[in-house]
Order: C-alpha cells, then structure tokens, then sequence
C-alpha cells in the first residue's frame, strides 16, 4: 500500500502522517514504514545538536499503522472518515533505543483483541533487526 492508498484511509498529512508505506497486511498483522529524514519539523527542536525522534511521535506512528489495520478488517460500516479510530489506551510503553535522521522504522501493529468498536494491539517498531519502540494501544471508533 502506497502513500496515496494510505491517505485515503487516514485523515493525517504532512507534516503528522508517519506512515509512508504498508509493506505487509493480514487480517490481524500490519507492517508498516516510516523513513525518517533529516528535514523532519520536529527535529528542529528535538534536538538542534543531536536529533532524536520524539517516543510520543513513535507511538504516533505505530497508532497510525493499528488504525489502518483496524479500518481495513472492520468492513464497510466503519470506513466513513468521521468514524476514526482513537486512542483510548497506551500502555507498557518502552523506548528501546534512540531513533536518528537516516533511520527506517518498521512498525508491526498486531491486534490482540476487536470488540465491538474496540481494538487491543500489540505494537514494537524496529530499526534493523533492533526493537526501538514497544506498547499496548487500546483503539476505539468515535461515536458519531
């Protein structure tokens, strides 16, 4: 799944989309990438001298990655833009390592449990071989 693919399910834009591209989709798994570069807005003040990619914005970037997988297996009736999928939850958050300018993250997003409107997921993001990032995110549609 390409940029524009992705747009068309996430409200986000430039400069708060941190997907790039979905490499891998089941129905309960999603692999996705984000390429970090050194013109990211954030980097301006995360830090001048020695850039590290913020742990909110990983996060970021892996409940963007849940949110497609879960409007993609939800069917039909919650594909309405105005039917987005929220965070409600983030637990066990660990941040592993830091993430640099030049980084490629793969986030792999695994769904635990889907309720009703509400999805657990099992989130880690990876840079090479070595896990970065890692959490539970709970996920539920908004009610409108």
């Amino acid at each position: 799944m390409e940029i524009e693919d992705i747009k068309k399910i996430l409200p986000h834009r430039y400069p708060f989309l941190f997907i790039d591209r979905v490499s891998m989709f089941s129905d309960k798994k999603i692999e996705a990438i984000k390429n970090v570069t050194a013109d990211e807005p954030f980097f301006q003040g995360h830090f001048p001298s020695y850039p590290l990619m913020p742990g909110v914005l990983q996060i970021e970037a892996m409940a963007q990655a849940a949110g497609i997988l879960i409007v993609k297996i939800s069917g039909d009736d919650f594909k309405d833009k105005n039917n987005l999928p929220l965070f409600l939850t983030i637990e066990r958050a660990r941040f592993r390592k830091m993430v640099r300018p030049g980084d490629q993250l793969r986030i792999v997003c695994e769904i635990v449990s889907f309720k009703g409107k509400i999805a657990k997921v099992n989130g880690q993001i990876f840079v090479g071989p070595d896990v970065v990032c890692e959490a539970d995110l709970l996920l539920g549609f908004n009610p409108q």
